[in-house]
């Protein structure tokens, strides 16, 4: 299984445009060091020709451009998108679709939740009918799992998480199975097992199972602290209000991931504020300490 790191911030990117906390004005002014980083996304393949991309980021056209294989130009118009798989509904999960709608039509693989939400709050799916046909929709079932035509190598087992449906949904305070998913990949010829969550609200002791049990972990890295978007002075919600599990403090990712040796275990979906994006910092180093390591854009990974 090959597994291409897109984007590994969270909404907004890293540096935000219009953010000038300590972290995003040091990337910016080059007294941090540390990587510029876009929306959250990643590609799998079981070939390395065909590729499944899951999220589609409002940053896709760079990402796209910075990885060749998803532009293998065999003929005048050419992608190596093979089909989409969406997480959730979140707009820095979802809005690179419209980015893609010369390619149309595209095989998008969602949740019933999502494909209600992409078709009344963001109607995505209703507006891009209008390119070639738009988005083929494919249900994800919230039990079992299920292949992908174009990358029959690999099986998809979708975990229902507890998150929160975006801000623009019809019910974003009416949480549903389905709004937000975490997905098992598993590599069938080798039996090795990706566990992907960008979005990880809370971890129960089944899911924990799951985790421990996979080769490697692509987990919600989004802040470091629960109370971080108020200390840094840019919001008021906290990380768990938000859908994301804070790294520190009790029950935080740091203690679930304390007693897993088998998966390789790594960080994604890392917002601006959080301090682990300047390499130098203390809690940088902790990680460090504890193998935990931080995706970057560009991260390529083999299992």
């Amino acid at each position: 299984m090959y597994i291409q790191i897109l984007g590994s911030a969270a909404g907004g990117g890293f540096p935000q445009w219009n953010c000038n906390c300590p972290n995003c004005r040091g990337v910016r002014e080059g007294t941090l060091r540390a990587q510029s980083r876009t929306q959250s996304s990643i590609a799998l393949s079981d070939d390395g020709i065909n590729w499944i991309l899951c999220n589609a980021s409002p940053d896709i056209r760079t990402q796209l451009e910075s990885f060749a294989p998803l532009q293998p130009a065999r003929q005048l118009r050419d992608t190596g998108i093979s089909a989409v798989v969406l997480l959730d509904s979140q707009i820095d999960h979802t809005t690179g679709l419209l980015s893609l709608r010369e390619g149309c039509p595209h095989e998008v693989w969602c949740t019933e939740m999502v494909h209600q939400d992409l078709s009344t709050g963001f109607p995505l799916f209703n507006m891009l009918e209008h390119w070639n046909g738009g988005l083929r929709w494919n249900p994800i079932p919230l039990e079992g799992s299920f292949i992908i035509p174009a990358c029959p190598g690999l099986r998809f087992t979708p975990l229902p998480l507890r998150s929160a449906a975006p801000p623009y949904s019809p019910h974003r305070l009416d949480p549903h199975p389905g709004d937000n998913l975490g997905l098992i990949v598993e590599d069938v010829k080798s039996g090795r097992t990706l566990f992907y969550a960008p979005g990880l609200g809370q971890v129960d002791e089944a899911l924990k199972a799951r985790m421990t049990e996979a080769s490697c972990l692509l987990v919600d890295g989004t802040v470091w602290r629960n109370d971080e978007m108020q200390q840094r002075g840019v919001g008021t919600k906290s990380g768990l209000e938000m859908g994301h599990l804070p790294q520190s403090g009790a029950g935080g990712m740091l203690e679930v991931l304390e007693d897993m040796s088998q998966p390789r275990k790594i960080l994604i979906h890392i917002n601006n504020t959080n301090p682990i994006l300047d390499e130098d910092s203390a809690e940088r180093a902790e990680l460090d300490r504890r193998g935990i390591e931080v995706a970057w854009d560009g991260m390529s990974i083999e299992l």
